[in-house]
């Protein structure tokens, strides 16, 4: 048996919007994405977090297309439902772009869009 580590890969991510936010997350089996995001040009006092899921409903090698679920902590809180999609236009599949767009459902209903780059640590191809 070999260990999850072996198909696992981390990656972060920043998404412009009026509501930014930097992203950490975790790739396992070059499809699910467990990902913890924290909200910046904020006051320290006003950050918000969220963990969400992702899981690629299309995996190619050039782009993912992508639906998650998760929950959002602090200004908007609430169910976060992200829809997306990650480009990787170079010949190093390392860096990227992506847009995503995801409703907060909670007190107050949103729908935030955001695009923005996307990096993973990985071994060159």
């Amino acid at each position: 048996m070999v260990p999850i580590i072996a198909f696992a890969q981390f990656g972060a991510n920043f998404h412009q919007t009026n509501i930014p936010f930097v992203g950490i997350n975790y790739e396992i089996k070059d499809r699910i994405r467990p990902e913890f995001r924290l909200g910046v040009d904020a006051y320290l006092e006003d950050l918000s977090a969220e963990f969400i899921t992702t899981y690629d409903i299309l995996n190619k090698e050039e782009y993912e297309l992508y639906g998650g679920l998760g929950v959002r902590g602090g200004e908007f809180t609430g169910l976060v439902i992200p829809i997306g999609l990650n480009v990787y236009p170079f010949s190093k599949k390392n860096f990227g772009f992506h847009i995503e767009l995801a409703p907060v459902i909670g007190e107050d209903d949103i729908l935030r869009g955001s695009w923005g780059i996307r990096y993973r640590f990985r071994k060159s191809e």
